[in-house]
């Protein structure tokens, strides 16, 4: 589908490739009366266009150590800075100055660092005459490059559209280890899966385990001369999942600064490394996290403490808004924001009130709108994609399909027809109009010899419903390791108007949470909802979980679970 977005969404770069450049150095004698270069700055115009440009500066500290730093210059015509990344960037008059961030301060003799931003300017766009590196000044060798010539508009470190248009889906090689090791796994070993980055320490790697760093470099690899997407899941804020206590964070929910400076700043300062540029890095941004504040706080029967906590606190809105500002000014990065699913925020009281809550986000902490490029639905859960034995406008026996006790008046009975609507819904409160969806696909396939061929008995609405729909679970409302789900459809792009892929963001075969309590050291809790003799509470319409048995912590390898997947796999395997 055709998308329309402003430059600072398609533009925000820090990939030194292409474009106006200038190498800034100063020589000075050492102590022997050698010429030494105590620092480097390289100031590039990655693009530029009749009223803005954004440029990309990397500083190389070649003398003493330093704890922090400041990189000065002045422009000789109009140019203002009207957004950055990795520095605090201020302007007064022409004078700019750029300082670190809490988490890039150190330059080791040899180190550097990089940062970006995006200006206005009219007329000419010259590059500054001198910069200085905390007081000690560099001048400019422009190198040979014109300062306003600007780069080919469609160079690498411009958004697309759609990021999985044309482009090969990074393959985890821890996954498609565990994968292969089971009996049948090979079939699907091979299939594309997202990068959960859920605590602090995966940026690094646990227990020996590939890190953010690891995955990016495999991924360079794999995608070889191709265009390839990285799936990353942002999944961290503070008080995580406040209804749901499998999948508890290890941050408490006043702990938001910790999330900004110790989670999102460093995920982004690697995902600006120049290094990475030519890959497509899709983010999931913190899945279940913003359709809590709607369902399940107030008055509501299925409200929590922990989320009335979370929606006083706004340390959700404010967490989302500032994940959203630092990736997205991260050039290759396409940000979607986890929407929930069709039996989560379907009905009435939760659709447009939802889409509301995700503007709200969107717009906190420094962000825009133009830092979401779309929406992911059905992570991690079971909803089927598509129903096609029973429609929400049926008739049966004098009562809508919407009054059958599945339905429960729900607007959608499937994902793919939530997904398209709640697009235009998001676009009516302001987000832009080429917005795409996504939908994860890893376990809604519903196959099996469950799995009907045709509308069930029209005796009533509810043999109507229950007998043709595809999703076999006992309520709508359970998620965790559920019986009888199979693998859905396999990851592809552009399957669907509004719907740039189907997914699989969520790792078959990786735990939703344990059926019964497990010491850990991930912060994560023992919800009973993963429980299978659990009898259920408002949100399941209390009913048994229809959980399978034998569980490990939600993200721990499940073989069972796997098993049960490839078995139920529709399309079969």
């Amino acid at each position: 589908m055709s998308r329309t977005r402003t430059r600072t969404a398609l533009l925000a770069a820090l990939a030194l490739v292409g474009g106006a450049t200038g190498t800034a150095m100063a020589a000075v004698p050492d102590d022997t009366g050698a010429q030494a270069v105590p620092c480097t700055v390289d100031y590039k115009i990655q693009n530029q266009w009749d009223s803005g440009f954004t440029a990309a500066v990397t500083v190389t500290n070649n003398g003493a150590a330093k704890s922090s730093w400041a990189v000065k210059w002045s422009y000789a015509g109009n140019q203002k800075i009207t957004s950055g990344w990795n520095a605090n960037l201020t302007q007064s008059g022409t004078a700019v100055t750029a300082s670190n961030e809490s988490y890039n301060g150190p330059m080791s003799t040899g180190g550097s660092v990089s940062f970006g931003f995006n200006a206005s300017y009219s007329g000419t766009n010259a590059m500054p005459a001198t910069f200085t590196l905390d007081g000690v000044t560099c001048n400019v060798d422009d190198g040979g490059s014109g300062p306003t010539d600007p780069p080919d508009p469609s160079g690498p470190d411009a958004k697309v559209d759609n990021p999985y248009s044309g482009a090969k889906v990074y393959v985890n090689p821890e996954w498609r280890a565990k994968a292969n090791a089971e009996s049948g796994g090979s079939r699907i070993a091979n299939q594309p899966t997202g990068v959960w980055l859920d605590r602090i320490a995966a940026i690094n790697g646990v227990n020996g385990g590939m890190g953010l760093r690891a995955h990016l470099d495999e991924a360079l690899r794999q995608k070889g001369s191709d265009e390839l997407v990285v799936q990353l899941v942002i999944y961290n804020l503070p008080g995580r999942d406040c209804a749901a206590l499998a999948s508890n964070g290890e941050l408490g929910p006043t702990e938001i600064d910790k999330y900004k400076t110790q989670y999102i700043d460093p995920i982004a300062a690697i995902l600006a490394d120049p290094k990475y540029a030519s890959l497509r890095i899709v983010t999931t941004v913190e899945i279940d996290s913003l359709p809590n504040l709607v369902t399940n706080t107030g008055s509501r029967p299925t409200a929590t403490p922990q989320c009335d906590v979370m929606k006083a606190n706004g340390n959700y809105v404010k967490g989302v808004g500032y994940a959203l500002n630092k990736l997205g000014d991260v050039a290759n990065v396409y940000n979607y924001i986890d929407a929930g699913h069709h039996g989560w925020i379907g009905w009435d009281d939760n659709f447009g009130a939802s889409a509301n809550t995700f503007k709200e986000a969107a717009t906190a902490e420094g962000a825009t709108v133009n830092d979401v490029h779309g929406f992911i639905t059905n992570t991690a859960n079971y909803s089927a994609l598509k129903e096609n034995n029973y429609t929400i406008n049926d008739n049966v026996a004098g009562k809508s399909v919407r009054e059958s006790k599945w339905v429960d008046w729900n607007r959608y009975v499937d994902e793919q027809s939530f997904a398209q609507a709640f697009r235009n819904q998001l676009v009516s409160v302001g987000f832009n109009a080429g917005i795409g969806m996504l939908i994860d696909t890893s376990r809604n396939g519903w196959g099996g010899t469950a799995r009907p061929t045709g509308p069930g008995a029209t005796t009533s609405v509810d043999t109507y419903v229950n007998g043709g729909r595809y999703d076999r679970r006992i309520h709508i409302g359970n998620w965790c390791n559920q019986s009888g789900a199979g693998l859905g459809e396999r990851p592809q792009a552009n399957p669907a108007a509004g719907i740039d892929a189907y997914v699989w963001m969520k790792p078959p075969g990786e735990s939703d949470g344990s059926s019964s309590s497990i010491p850990n050291d991930e912060g994560k809790g023992f919800d009973r909802m993963c429980d299978p003799t659990y009898t259920g509470n408002p949100r399941n319409g209390n009913n048994l979980s229809g959980a399978l048995p034998n569980s490990p912590l939600s993200g721990h390898w499940f073989s069972a679970q796997f098993q049960e997947l490839m078995k139920n796999a529709y399309p079969a395997l």
